[in-house]
């Protein structure tokens, strides 16, 4: 079985069935959406494919592939299975199981300007592990934020069919863009609609809901150093020497566009004894 759901269907450039304002925020770390964001997904799932969850298959729930650095889709990933959980409890089966796909490398390009063949190109250069084993006989929800070209799900059936995972796939989406006359590019219509500087980046992480993914952590390191030096006045420090951990448990501090920031973030740990 290889089935996909998508709870919003994009099919015009300015009327959506879901709030781009809060999608933003959503991308670019605050969890209160996610929360939002996984109640809906789960509710949308369930009132259409209920009888998937009445066999007795164990259920394993992945994110978007990521390296050390999860990404926004991985707390919506999260908040689904809290809900899919209780609601296998509630039916007296086991627990879902939370895993992933592990990736080897990181790239600095904005995913959302790009068209399917160059998001493909872009993630064919990676390098991916899953567990065949673990997976085997198993039914294996997907979870992403958006489907825009669909190469994500393109690369993540790749990976199952050269690891020749046999298991049943279930690929989850909070929107799909179902017009293929739009361009692509109306994903970071999405992502930039409410985050559009790095004024906004301070409020976003001065937020109580607020947590690092890989899309906030590459915009910051990416800033001049104008906008870096606005961003550390604004926000705390250890808000700061977590993305200092961050960027290094990614090798992003192996990135030459990188280098800048984190070096003045390594800085201010020295200065202060760290």
């Amino acid at each position: 079985m290889n089935k996909r759901y998508s709870l919003h269907h994009i099919h015009s450039a300015d009327e959506f069935t879901f709030s781009p304002a809060e999608y933003s925020y959503f991308k670019y770390g605050d969890k209160s959406y996610a929360e939002k964001f996984a109640k809906e997904l789960f509710d949308g799932f369930i009132s259409e494919n209920e009888h998937l969850l009445n066999s007795d298959k164990e259920i394993v729930v992945l994110p978007s592939p990521y390296m050390a650095i999860p990404t926004a889709s991985n707390f919506l990933c999260f908040f689904f299975k809290k809900h899919l959980d209780f609601y296998l409890f509630q039916k007296g089966k086991k627990s879902s199981i939370l895993s992933k796909i592990n990736r080897n490398h990181t790239y600095i390009t904005d995913y959302g300007n790009l068209s399917f063949e160059d998001r493909k190109n872009l993630i064919a250069n990676d390098t991916y592990y899953i567990d065949k084993d673990f997976l085997r006989g198993k039914l294996c929800i997907f979870i992403d934020d958006i489907k825009i070209t669909g190469s994500h799900e393109y690369t993540v059936n790749k990976i199952l069919d050269e690891y020749k995972v046999e298991a049943d796939f279930m690929f989850l989406y909070y929107a799909e863009l179902m017009n293929f006359d739009l361009d692509p590019k109306i994903e970071n219509f999405f992502n930039y609609y409410a985050v559009k500087n790095v004024e906004h980046i301070a409020e976003v992480m001065n937020k109580q809901n607020f947590e690092f993914n890989t899309r906030i952590v590459k915009y910051i390191l990416g800033l001049d150093s104008s906008n870096f030096d606005y961003l550390t006045s604004n926000v705390k420090k250890r808000q700061m020497d977590l993305l200092l951990e961050l960027a290094i448990s990614n090798n992003y501090h192996l990135i030459k566009e990188y280098e800048n920031n984190i070096n003045t973030l390594t800085q201010t740990e020295l200065y202060y004894g760290y």
